[in-house]
């Protein structure tokens, strides 16, 4: 015998299928970006900030990437001043891509960040099933926090 869900039921039946499928593509489906390329932007005017006082967190104290999907650093310089990044110097208006080959965690000396350190952490890549889920919500979730809020003009 089969058992028919009631109309009254039939909008539910469709959330919970919708959700269902939502979470299998989730989970299952392939991680694909643009670019490989996490980009992090020096701002015009942060050396002038600076100096007048100003405490200004640019740069986050930890950024992640995830190999296969983005794990190249761009640090793009657009102050008037160079920024040291490792052992490199960010001349202004110039780009510096640095790829990871290997997970683990990275400390770089940083001029761009309050407190002169920085670490990036590279995770594996999420293998499909609960972690490729969990990593997309995660990243979900970062993006939603860190999205800019513009008021009116």
């Amino acid at each position: 015998m089969i058992h028919v869900l009631p109309r009254r039921w039939w909008p539910h039946a469709a959330l919970a299928a919708a959700l269902l499928l939502a979470l299998l593509w989730g989970a299952f489906a392939p991680l694909r970006y643009a670019s490989r390329d996490q980009l992090f932007e020096i701002p015009s005017g942060t050396y002038d900030r600076r100096m007048h006082g100003e405490q200004i967190e640019i740069l986050p104290a930890l950024v992640t990437l995830t190999m296969g999907v983005q794990d190249v650093l761009l640090l793009r310089n657009r102050d008037r001043v160079p920024q040291v990044f490792g052992p490199v110097l960010v001349m202004p208006g110039q780009d510096f891509r640095l790829p990871f080959e290997q997970a683990g965690d990275y400390q770089f000396n940083c001029s761009a960040h309050a407190s002169g350190q920085m670490t990036v952490r590279v995770v594996a890549e999420p293998v499909p099933g609960w972690d490729r889920l969990r990593w997309r919500t995660q990243k979900l979730v970062h993006d939603l926090h860190y999205l800019p809020l513009v008021g009116p003009a």
